[in-house]
């Protein structure tokens, strides 16, 4: 009588498809990974939309961004808009640092969550501001939240609620909490800045900037209609990739092959399009 071939696995046999499955499991959700990150940063220059060879990463918005997308909040989030003072430009979506009377724009576009954002201002913040200070140049601060929809999460549009309830207590405010997230930015694949105790947290680097105001507006989200509003301009701005830097709207180089221009050379071009030098 003919034997069946339909035998049992034995237990090493067991283990080997067993281990085979998880191996294919751990490819299959890595390539999900991968390809969620391609989405989110491709090599190219700050000033350019072409890839350069060993170029840096800029974070690009996706091509199906709308408003929906930034305006969208928790059920416990307020409705109400609340412009925080000291905001300006178009229904209050614009934040400017600096002398009012400064004869030149330094337009800064950014995202809390982009690390390359981080990048730049570590290298030439200071740069920025001592621009601002000395008169050069009054900035504008033109604030995104595209990166919660390309990661996940929420900690682009928390950070930047957060940050309406410190340029409520004062442009200066502002100006510091904004370096201090920059200074203390978690990977952008995390969403730390989701979290407003984190966000309360990180404002004790900040000297007289914890008031009771601002930590309500923080822990109540006050200021969330507001920055789904400042989103929604930077989405209408034309700007696709964060960091961007204009000066009275002419690029400004933030980044040369793979490493930030030096201080100096972004001060350089900074007054040359200004036509000081």
């Amino acid at each position: 009588m003919a034997q069946s071939h339909n035998t049992k696995p034995t237990r090493k046999q067991s283990e080997r498809i067993s281990a085979r499955e998880r191996i294919q499991e751990a490819q299959r959700l890595e390539q999900l990974a991968a390809k969620r990150r391609q989405r989110i940063v491709i090599a190219v220059s700050v000033v350019a939309v072409l890839a350069l060879a060993g170029g840096t990463t800029l974070a690009i918005t996706s091509a199906d961004d709308d408003k929906s997308t930034s305006a969208s909040s928790e059920a416990a989030e307020p409705t109400a808009l609340v412009v925080p003072a000291n905001a300006g430009g178009p229904n209050g979506t614009v934040i400017t640092y600096g002398k009012a009377d400064a004869a030149h724009t330094l337009q800064v576009f950014e995202d809390f969550r982009c690390p390359v954002c981080k990048n730049f201002e570590a290298a030439n913040g200071d740069a920025v501001r001592k621009l601002a200070d000395d008169g050069t140049v009054k900035v504008e601060y033109h604030l995104a939240a595209f990166l919660d929809k390309n990661l996940g999460g929420r900690g682009s549009r928390t950070a930047l609620a957060a940050v309406g309830a410190a340029l409520n207590e004062g442009v200066d405010k502002f100006k510091q909490y904004h370096d201090v997230l920059y200074a203390n930015q978690p990977d952008e694949r995390e969403d730390g800045f989701g979290n407003v105790n984190h966000l309360l947290d990180l404002a004790d680097k900040v000297p007289g900037l914890k008031t009771d105001a601002f930590v309500k507006a923080v822990n109540e989200r006050t200021y969330a209609p507001w920055a789904a509003k400042v989103a929604d301009a930077f989405n209408d701005s034309g700007v696709t990739g964060t960091p961007t830097v204009k000066l009275d709207g002419k690029p400004i180089t933030l980044f040369s092959g793979n490493r930030a221009v030096t201080p100096e050379q972004f001060t350089a071009q900074v007054k040359q399009a200004a036509g000081l030098q």
